[in-house]
This record gives C-alpha cells, sequence and structure tokens, in this order.
C-alpha cells in the first residue's frame, strides 16, 4: 500500500462510512487512485464460464452500484468487474445510516436495500464504455415495490445484456422484504426460466449465474444447485452475505442487515466446497465472502471455486488489495507445483466439508 493510499483511508475513516464510499469512488473517477494496469501472468490467466480473465480476482457488486468507475476499475488489477445491483427503476434504498463498519472484526454490516440509479443510467455506461480485456458484469436486482420482482430480473437483463460481459440474478440480499423467498425452489425455477429467456432473445448469450446466501440448509442448498444445473445457468456465486452475528466484537454487531468481511470467510467457505461437491464439477463457482489476503483466496480455489470476488477488505486494505492478492496468489500456485488456476481448483475441498 502506497503511503498516498495509506493516508487515504485513515481519513476516509474518520467519516460517515457510506460519505466515504463516495468519496473513494470520486477520487478513483478523477484519477487520484494509483492504478497498476492488468496483473496477468501465465498461471493467473484462466477462463469463467467461456469468459477469458487476465487473473481470477474480481470485484464484487456493491462497490460501483451505478457503473460510473468502470474505466478505472478495468485498469486496478482485476481479472473482472461485477457493477450494479441494477433495478427496472431507480430508487433510493433503506434510510441512512444503513453502512456500519465494524473495525475490531475487519467486517461491514449494510442494509442498503439496492439503492441505484435504476437500470436506463447504468445502461447508457455500460454501452458508452470502451471495452478491454476486463470482462464487466451485471447484478440484477428487484425494485422493492414491484409486483413482479420476479420479472423485474428478466427486464434488467433485457435491457442492459448487450453491454455486459455477463449477468448475476441477485435473490440473495437480506435488505429487501422477501427477496430470498425467491431462492425456494418453485420461486427459483420460475425466475431463472424468465431470465433465461430474455437471456436467448439478447444479440449475443453471455453467461448467467446466480448468487446465494450463505445461510441455506442443506436440504435448500441441495435444492438450488439442482435447480441451477438444470436451467442450463453459467455458473453460482457463493456467497452473499449473512445474517448471523457469531463471535462479533464491534459495537454496532446488533444493527440489522447483511455482514460481509472477515468473520463470513469460514461460513462462505463451506457453502462453497459443499455447492462445488453437488455440482460435481458442472458449474462453474465464484467464491466471495471475506477474502483479504491471498492465501484466502487460494484456499476458496482450493475449495472449488474457480475464481474469486472482493469488497469489504478493500475498506481496510485499499484498492491495492486486488493486484497484491492476484501476485501473491501466483507465487502460491508456483509453490505447490500448479502450472494454471484450473489445476487448483477443488484440490483441497475436502477440508471444509
Amino acid at each position: 500500500m502506497s503511503l498516498i493510499e495509506s493516508l487515504g483511508l485513515a481519513a476516509l475513516r474518520r467519516i460517515d462510512p457510506e460519505t466515504a464510499h463516495g468519496l473513494a469512488l470520486k477520487a478513483l473517477r478523477t484519477g487520484l487512485a494509483p492504478l497498476p494496469g492488468p496483473v496477468a501472468t501465465p498461471r493467473l490467466a484462466c477462463t469463467l464460464a467461456g469468459l477469458p480473465l487476465l487473473n481470477p480476482i474480481g470485484l464484487a457488486a456493491g462497490f460501483d452500484k451505478n457503473a460510473t468507475a468502470v474505466a478505472q476499475l478495468s485498469r486496478a488489477g482485476f481479472g473482472f468487474l461485477e457493477v450494479g445491483a441494477a433495478t427496472p427503476l431507480p430508487q433510493e434504498g433503506n434510510p441512512r445510516p444503513r453502512l456500519w463498519r465494524l473495525t475490531e472484526d475487519r467486517a461491514a454490516i449494510n442494509r442498503f436495500g439496492f439503492n441505484n440509479q435504476g437500470m436506463e443510467p447504468i445502461a447508457a455506461r455500460l454501452a458508452a464504455r470502451q471495452r478491454g480485456p476486463v470482462p464487466v458484469g451485471l447484478n440484477l436486482g428487484a425494485n422493492k415495490t414491484s409486483e413482479d420482482r420476479a420479472g423485474d430480473f428478466a427486464r434488467v437483463l433485457a435491457y442492459c445484456g448487450p453491454h455486459v460481459d455477463f449477468a448475476t440474478v441477485n435473490v440473495s440480499s437480506p435488505n429487501t422484504e422477501k427477496l430470498r423467498d425467491l431462492q425456494g425452489p418453485a420461486a427459483l425455477a420460475a425466475l431463472l426460466d424468465r431470465v433465461m429467456q430474455a437471456r436467448a432473445e439478447l444479440p449475443r448469450p453471455i453467461p448467467v449465474f446466480l448468487k446465494i446466501a450463505p445461510d441455506l440448509s442443506e436440504p435448500e442448498l441441495a435444492q438450488i444447485a439442482e435447480v441451477a444445473v438444470s436451467a442450463q445457468l453459467s455458473g453460482i456465486i457463493a456467497t452473499n452475505t449473512t445474517l448471523a452475528r457469531d463471535g462479533l466484537r464491534s459495537p454496532f454487531r446488533d444493527q440489522q442487515g447483511g455482514l460481509s468481511g472477515a468473520p463470513l470467510f469460514e461460513r462462505s467457505t463451506r457453502i462453497l466446497a459443499r455447492l462445488s461437491q453437488l455440482t460435481e464439477g458442472r458449474l462453474p463457482l465464484i467464491g466471495v465472502g471475506g477474502v483479504s489476503s491471498a492465501e484466502e483466496a487460494y484456499a476458496k480455489i482450493r475449495a472449488g471455486a474457480s475464481a474469486v470476488q472482493l469488497y469489504t477488505a478493500m475498506v481496510y486494505h485499499g484498492l491495492s488489495l486486488a493486484p497484491k492478492i492476484a501476485r501473491g496468489l501466483d507465487a502460491l500456485l508456483a509453490r505447490d507445483g500448479f502450472a494454471s488456476v484450473g489445476a487448483a481448483v477443488g484440490t483441497d475441498r475436502s477440508r471444509w466439508l
């Protein structure tokens, strides 16, 4: 981490977390944040659901909700980016405050509620971007007041799909009332059928992923795996934030919302490993939840992930964390004799089962 980044992070931590996040995005857009460019080595190069990646370290949805800093983030060392979530209509989300830093736990709790500018301005920005070697995907959401939430996902995909490289169906946010009910097998199958119909009508088919919650029971996880395979999804992202609060020390631990960051690592990695076992390699998996080091990214990959995503750890370690993890992962693969990321996927899954 550079001195400038270290000082910037220290300053941002002194103000309201959501305001700090907005300032960080502004600094990124205005060129104040150092951008190392692509991190690429022969070992790190991989493919995710047909998408060629320079490296398997991705940016999770939520950091750039409105796709305002895609050009800059594409030069920040990530192998792929996910923006959004986008809903058909703009919405304010839940009342502020709605984001808390749990510094003692290296975590965060949010209850944003899909705040975003709506699919139209987001699609316009995505359409105007200069395409490059870093794939950009969109997290699909539903409006809180919608009478057809399942249809919202298909609408956003139909409208924005021509301008992105992949899309993610997000039915696992805990911050929109009853959204997680769409993870039930019948509701999920019906929703995915509509989404995949919208995908079939795009000018070019793109991979569609499903993002799941870490709070699923074993039977629920098995049902989701079965539905995902049946729907011919391109992969699963495991996992979103958790409602669990085990072992937290921060005075903000009882705030309502989804918990992300370090405390989520073990829970999300166990879900990932079990999902890898259930799907038997039929679907690529993306591991997200608590990754703050090359060793943790490597653990997700060896538990069954073809790629990983970051977000909350950057609150504590800065944007330079992505290239640092990518380079560290390359060294770990070399140390253990793996010629590629793909060769390491799932090689230590049993440890997490």
